[in-house]
């Protein structure tokens, strides 16, 4: 049996120095986590990153009317909380009401921000930047705020107040992650019983030998999996965690982004973002536009031990099969992954599933209690039919299951329809969360924008 690199440090540095004799980059070390910058309340203030966007406490006329654009269901009402404020990633709301953002990239240096609307008019007037550290994932439980970078986990005591105490001396507790270049970001969420939920995504389209490239057979077994195309469970509260821990909570899973722990079946869900160039790279067994609906973006729910097929299966939403990959001998009619588990629920392909999060709030009307919302940050290679996503869709749930079909809840974030065709949106949709008054929250990581929704009968 092949051993797996995270089952010992040693072999893990093992693997770190053979990929870097292959010329490829391994990032093991985290940094301090920490910010040399001033994290004092800058209320009204502009910031700037490296690119030259600025935001601003107070939203422009054409922040107002994007959100007055976005398109709801009857009673609902959208709010921009911030825009132009780089590129928003992931979001967490405090019981007060205490928003932190997780930034793609460092604005003023900094890469997480608190935001608070203090006179309840839907827009922040607050905000306090801090941590040095790129990423996406960001969460909070019992008072503390966690934090990713694309090789580290941190974490943040909160006062009473949920601001954070010490910024500049974060505890590491996760650390050594592998970032290769592709599928860096760690999104991360949390059950209640003390346990923090890592994904590491697959640094290939597909496990070929060389990847992306026509012809190159896939790999047997598939090398990837020791260490990356899984989600990886942690203690939340033990510092300088590894891959030696031996902590691989579940694999197969080519990339997540949006996943979230859901109360109503205490279990973990994902959304995984399906593999691509079907037809790129076999037109003999697909034409372009089986290339561009297939294969599925998937929500699985997993538990300890699952395995959901990649890269050996994708699963074919329309024939809703589990179809062997071309890579190991699949021609879009062999099936196959007997062992695998099914998707709980299956989208269209290339979509990019961004967010998840389910609804355990009140304020909405009952069907939307225990469902599930999920952003889809939106396709780039749907051609030649259009691109799709760029939107929020509700997923409703009885029993722990998905119930009937997946509904579009919020829409128009790309735009103008030419530009949701060619994939130019104005704004994709990537984190989700939930107020504590029952509204919910969406991220915009094209300018920056954050929206919160509510609903009034």
């Amino acid at each position: 049996m092949q051993q797996s690199v995270y089952q010992s440090k040693r072999n893990c540095r093992t693997f770190s120095h053979l990929l870097m004799g292959l010329g490829l980059a391994v990032f093991v070390s985290c940094g301090s986590g920490a910010t040399t910058n001033n994290t004092s309340d800058s209320t009204g203030k502009v910031s700037t990153d490296s690119t030259g966007a600025t935001f601003d406490l107070n939203p422009s006329d054409s922040g107002t009317m994007m959100s007055d654009s976005l398109k709801l269901p009857t009673g609902f009402t959208a709010t921009t909380l911030v825009e132009n404020m780089g590129r928003t990633r992931h979001i967490a709301v405090a019981p007060n009401g205490a928003v932190f953002v997780k930034l793609a990239n460092l604005v003023d240096g900094k890469g997480i921000y608190r935001l608070m609307d203090t006179n309840g008019d839907g827009k922040a007037d607050s905000k306090v930047g801090f941590g040095d550290y790129k990423g996406t994932g960001i969460a909070i439980r019992d008072n503390y705020l966690y934090a990713s970078s694309d090789t580290c986990v941190y974490r943040y005591k909160l006062d009473k107040d949920f601001n954070v105490i010490d910024s500049k001396h974060p505890e590491k507790i996760v650390t050594g992650l592998l970032a290769r270049g592709e599928h860096e970001p760690k999104a991360i969420t949390l059950d209640y019983s003390g346990n923090l939920y890592v994904n590491i995504g697959a640094y290939s389209n597909a496990c070929q030998l060389v990847d992306r490239t026509k012809g190159s057979p896939g790999q047997t077994p598939c090398p990837v999996l020791d260490s990356a195309a899984g989600i990886w469970q942690f203690k939340a509260d033990v510092p300088n965690q590894t891959y030696g821990d031996d902590h691989h909570y579940a694999t197969g899973l080519r990339n997540v982004v949006g996943f979230d722990w859901n109360q109503a079946t205490n279990s973990l869900f994902v959304m995984q973002h399906g593999r691509d160039q079907l037809f790129q790279l076999y037109p003999e067994h697909w034409d372009s536009l089986q290339g561009a609906e297939l294969p599925a973006e998937c929500m699985y729910e997993l538990h300890k031990g699952s395995n959901c097929g990649w890269p050996y299966i994708y699963y074919d939403q329309i024939k809703h099969k589990k179809m062997v990959g071309p890579e190991y001998g699949g021609d879009g009619v062999k099936t196959g992954g007997d062992s695998a588990q099914d998707p709980v629920m299956a989208f269209p392909g290339h979509m990019a599933p961004d967010g998840l999060l389910f609804y355990t709030g009140s304020q909405f009307p009952a069907k939307y209690k225990n469902g599930a919302f999920v952003a889809f940050h939106g396709s780039w290679n749907r051609a030649p039919l259009p691109q799709k996503g760029f939107f929020v869709v509700f997923v409703p749930f009885s029993n722990g299951k998905p119930t009937g079909k997946w509904e579009i809840f919020a829409d128009n974030f790309a735009g103008t329809s030419g530009e949701s065709v060619t994939g130019r949106a104005d704004h994709r949709p990537c984190g989700l969360a939930q107020g504590p008054d029952g509204s919910i929250y969406v991220t915009d990581d094209n300018h920056g924008y954050v929206w919160k929704i509510a609903y009034k009968s």
